[in-house]
């Protein structure tokens, strides 16, 4: 008999992102950030000067979907772009001043979710569902570069 839907990993899968997406977008709210301009911000800290294209990719949205969020950080004065000092058609991303002031205290509020979480689950159960979501990430990931 085939399981139901409701009944597979992929489901639950499903249910606890959305689930803490949701905690966190209400987080992330009151401090007038969306998650996705926390994703950027927190990408754009990670690695400086990455384009839009490349941002684009790690968060696997459009490209003019990420310059339209872009366009609301620069309004904002969270991030600026640059022009890359070799390639003139090229735009590097950086954080200014504010935008990592905002990145802090909206990293502050998803950092307490995950203080939250873990001491729901407990120490060893935290660490035994990170190692699974991360072996679940490497098999997906693996599966797509054989694929090509």
């Amino acid at each position: 008999m085939e399981q139901p839907s409701t009944d597979r990993v992929v489901w639950a899968l499903r249910r606890a992102f959305q689930a803490v997406e949701g905690a966190k977008e209400r987080r992330l709210r009151d401090l007038g950030v969306a998650g996705a301009h926390y994703g950027i911000l927190i990408n754009l800290a990670a690695s400086p000067g990455i384009t839009g294209a490349e941002l684009a990719r790690r968060l696997h949205v459009t490209p003019q979907n990420v310059a339209s969020l872009m366009g609301k950080l620069v309004d904002r004065g969270w991030v600026q772009r640059r022009g890359h000092p070799l390639h003139a058609h090229v735009l590097e991303v950086h954080l200014t001043d504010e935008g990592r002031r905002v990145l802090k205290a909206a990293d502050t509020e998803v950092a307490a979710l995950e203080v939250a979480l873990r001491s729901h689950l407990g120490a060893s159960e935290s660490r035994a569902f990170r190692d699974l979501l991360e072996a679940t990430a490497a098999f997906h990931e693996a599966a797509a570069e054989r694929r090509g």
